[in-house]
């Protein structure tokens, strides 16, 4: 992504949430992208608290979101990576306090919430958007690659995978809690195979299900979607927690070749480890991870496109300070929950669902 930044202000930005998604994710982004300044974390749990100083000692700790509401001339961008029943009403409270928002996924539970955080965007004058960080995955951009210049030819078959293996069930809300609350794996892992599918091959036409609980006493933790794309496209999209064996990350088939790649971007890893992202070989592959194009019995390595997580960051940026267009536009956002709305709704059923509600 091209950056329209030329070294105005620093944003402040407030963080609120700082477990995995705000520790791993977010403030290491922030922290690194010129003209943002991670200006105060907002955790009421003692250990993150002092892990957030110990790692930005410039910044403020706060215990609650209503101190950042109330000094709205303090912060710039409000970034929401907290349980996700409260993505929604901390969103609308940063836009109502002037400020932009980013959203960790899922953005909201429902399409419905989601369209009206956007229309109380739209009507404060606010810049919100989504963290679809998987957007800038190195296999996702290469196959974005592929696909736009014809390499695949006609797209017609997305096969996608978060597979893991996790036999025992977490004591978390993201693995124990409920549907209201936003648990389970189609709301942790769907968001990203869905947008990722909506990217590639446009909206969404039909959902088939299959959503499963296979460990006890998890919120569901199997599933798979079949989407059928308007285009006549189809994406196959797996997500579990109880894959011992994993399969490809990709297989795209097209009607001139297929692509597929294995494993996962290492980025997340560089960041769980504590690297500082945007290095000189930031989102660099090693070969043995790249993919491969193949036509019947034609075969050959693909070098991987470098990994661009601050990419959306630089986004955030640019479109706060200049004006220019959010990184992940809300209209495909609202799609992507029309699609797990739809589901949800086909894995109570048993039935093919249309995404639109």
């Amino acid at each position: 992504m091209s950056s329209a930044y030329e070294g105005g202000r620093e944003l402040h930005v407030a963080l609120l949430g700082y477990g995995k998604g705000g520790e791993v994710f977010h403030a290491p982004l922030i922290h690194a992208t010129p003209g943002l300044r991670l200006s105060a974390v907002v955790t009421g749990n003692a250990e993150r608290a002092a892990a957030a100083r110990e790692r930005y000692p410039h910044i403020e700790v706060l215990d609650s979101a209503d101190e950042v509401w109330q000094r709205p001339g303090d912060f710039e961008i409000a970034v929401i990576t907290t349980p996700n029943d409260s993505h929604a009403p901390l969103a609308s409270a940063a836009l109502k306090s002037g400020m932009a928002a980013v959203v960790d996924k899922p953005f909201a539970l429902s399409p419905a919430r989601a369209r009206e955080l956007a229309e109380e965007a739209e009507r404060f004058g606010q810049v919100l958007t989504a963290f679809h960080n998987r957007r800038w995955d190195s296999d996702f951009l290469t196959l974005l690659n592929l696909a736009d210049g014809g390499t695949l030819g006609r797209v017609h078959r997305f096969e996608s995978r978060f597979e893991r293996w996790r036999p025992t069930v977490a004591d978390i809300w993201r693995e124990r809690g409920s549907a209201a609350e936003g648990a389970g794996i189609l709301y942790d892992l769907g968001p990203h195979l869905i947008d990722q599918a909506i990217t590639l091959l446009g909206p969404v036409a039909s959902v088939y299900p299959e959503l499963d609980t296979r460990r006890e006493g998890s919120a569901p933790d199997d599933a798979f979607l079949a989407l059928t794309h308007e285009s006549g496209a189809r994406s196959h999209l797996w997500m579990s927690a109880l894959a011992g064996a994993p399969g490809p990350r990709f297989r795209v088939l097209g009607d001139r070749a297929a692509y597929t790649v294995d494993g996962l971007d290492g980025q997340e890893a560089r960041l769980a480890s504590g690297e500082r992202p945007g290095g000189p070989d930031w989102g660099v592959e090693p070969e043995t991870a790249w993919g491969h194009v193949r036509a019947g019995d034609e075969t050959r390595v693909l070098p991987s496109e470098r990994g661009a997580y601050p990419a959306f960051y630089a986004g955030v940026r640019d479109s706060v300070a200049e004006g220019e267009p959010a990184p992940v536009d809300l209209h495909e956002v609202v799609h992507g929950l029309q699609v797990i709305e739809a589901a949800r709704r086909g894995a109570a059923t048993g039935e093919v669902q249309s995404p639109r509600d």
